[in-house]
């Protein structure tokens, strides 16, 4: 199993269990990332991504996504695509 790095968790709204990563490569729904961080460590597919409230099958370098998370994450955890 391969991990590149795309991102960076900018804020995490924990009332909705969301968080927003900043991308700085390619992500598209049905990915598989790994959520790292001091006290963050978890892989989760992507069921499904928001920009502005907008659902989106994939975004890029630069955009700021908003996913469900099946953990709490925090603010500077990194995010890996995690491929086979």
């Amino acid at each position: 199993m391969e991990e590149k790095l795309i991102g960076k968790i900018t804020h995490y709204y924990s009332h909705l269990s969301v968080g927003i990563i900043e991308l700085s490569d390619v992500l598209k729904a049905g990915d598989t990332i790994h959520i790292k961080g001091h006290s963050t460590d978890f892989t989760q597919p992507i069921a499904s991504m928001q920009i502005e409230h907008a659902t989106v099958q994939e975004a890029g370098s630069g955009d700021s996504v908003g996913i469900k998370v099946s953990q709490k994450v925090h603010e500077n955890d990194t995010v890996y695509k995690v491929t086979v």
